[in-house]
């Protein structure tokens, strides 16, 4: 038996930093998790991938990533989308600079 669908968002690479980006309702690609389109039908979700996947000037590697709802948008549910939300790790730069300031 198949296991139901749970929510997902759709996240990639942007092709010329490389930062982490996720795609938003407004076929727009955004750096903040909480800007996210959060998808809760499958077939919606498959199309939306394709869509976003086109856009090869743009973005490398686009998937679908698990998520929840949360206070203030789309959460991830595996520690892996929740280390690459984050930003870097190698050293203090991007993502965790910004957030410092």
């Amino acid at each position: 038996m198949p296991r139901a669908f749970t929510p997902k968002v759709i996240t990639a690479n942007a092709l010329l930093e490389g930062d982490v980006i996720y795609f938003t309702a407004e076929d727009n690609w955004s750096r903040d998790l909480t800007d996210a389109e959060l998808l809760i039908d499958e077939a919606h979700a498959q199309l939306r991938l394709v869509e976003a996947s086109q856009q090869v000037s743009e973005v490398v590697g686009a998937y679908l990533a698990d998520a929840v709802a949360g206070e203030t948008g789309p959460e991830p549910t595996h520690f892996r989308e929740e280390f690459r939300r984050t930003g870097p790790s190698n050293y203090f730069h991007g993502k965790q600079a910004d957030a410092a300031n």
